[in-house]
């Protein structure tokens, strides 16, 4: 099994999860959990529970924190390789789902936005083993030149490489092509339907794949309730319906547990229908829990 190499942002999610539609300006009755977040953690948290072999770069706080999202990690058997910062926090985002279960998030990243080329740990860069980048450390003006460098590194000594959308909103304020331009030589990139529109114009997830592969040979929509499609250059597209989820309780991390089914089928070259099939089964999985991981 190769080895996966996730670089991204951890933090600490405080989910308030309203029992009552939002009152505005005044209070509404929640139940306040947390947990650890951060959507390259998640992953590779996912990954690891899942049976994987994945090592984590990241940096994090010298604070309590911190400590506690460095033995987490441990804890799903995620070998964590987090970069103490002296000066910054580790990251935070407070959560807030609605009675519906839509998700706002507010973060703020901390030590993230202070990742660095110099926070690389070489050895990890090797022939065979495969990067995920998370989006939010490309789009990061503080984390980008480590996430720059990491694909850097990984395309000279011949890794295969997937990069993600991160979030609409943060993925507008840098722009398309400006995105297209630092993720060049990456060879899948994962998005969801917001995502896709940002990065196209096209409403339409077939036709926004069919835009999106002429900058990378393969890519995979997520499209929530629907399912998921795959687009690979010159091939027809693949869809595969969502497994039913009776009861939605938090869909924060759902996103990033699906991309942690997919890659190990996709590295193992399974059919394109089966990785999306394993991606479904983990994003389902995390639908039921509150927070944006698995259960330790």
């Amino acid at each position: 099994m190769a080895r996966i190499v996730v670089i991204g942002d951890l933090m600490t999610d405080t989910v308030a999860h309203a029992t009552l539609p939002l009152a505005r300006g005044s209070d509404t009755p929640a139940k306040v959990t947390t947990h650890g977040g951060g959507s390259g953690a998640n992953v590779a948290a996912w990954l690891g529970a899942d049976g994987a072999d994945v090592a984590f770069i990241g940096r994090r706080g010298a604070d309590i924190a911190g400590r506690n999202r460095d033995m987490e990690l441990m804890g799903y058997s995620v070998d964590a390789r987090l970069v103490m910062d002296p000066e910054r926090p580790t990251g935070t985002c407070v959560v807030m789902v609605t009675h519906k279960g839509e998700r706002t998030m507010l973060s703020d990243p901390g030590a993230n936005a202070a990742l660095s080329p110099d926070d690389l740990p070489h050895d990890l860069f090797v022939p065979g083993a495969h990067l995920h980048v998370s989006g939010y450390t490309l789009l990061s003006e503080g984390s980008r030149s480590a996430a720059l460098a990491a694909l850097d590194f990984a395309g000279r000594v011949g890794m295969s490489t997937s990069v993600d959308g991160a979030s609409a909103a943060p993925l507008e304020r840098v722009g398309a092509e400006p995105f297209f331009e630092l993720t060049g030589n990456v060879v899948l990139l994962f998005v969801n339907a917001a995502q896709a529109r940002v990065l196209t114009g096209r409403e339409d997830p077939e036709a926004a794949a069919r835009v999106l592969t002429a900058w990378y040979p393969q890519v995979v929509i997520k499209l929530g309730a629907e399912g998921a499609l795959f687009f690979a250059n010159g091939r027809p597209p693949v869809r595969v319906p969502a497994p039913p989820v009776e009861r939605v309780i938090d869909g924060t991390g759902a996103g990033d547990a699906f991309t942690a089914g997919f890659l190990p089928a996709w590295l193992d070259k399974k059919p394109p229908m089966e990785a999306m099939a394993s991606g479904s089964r983990l994003a389902a999985h995390a639908l039921n829990l509150i927070g944006a991981r698995p259960i330790l």
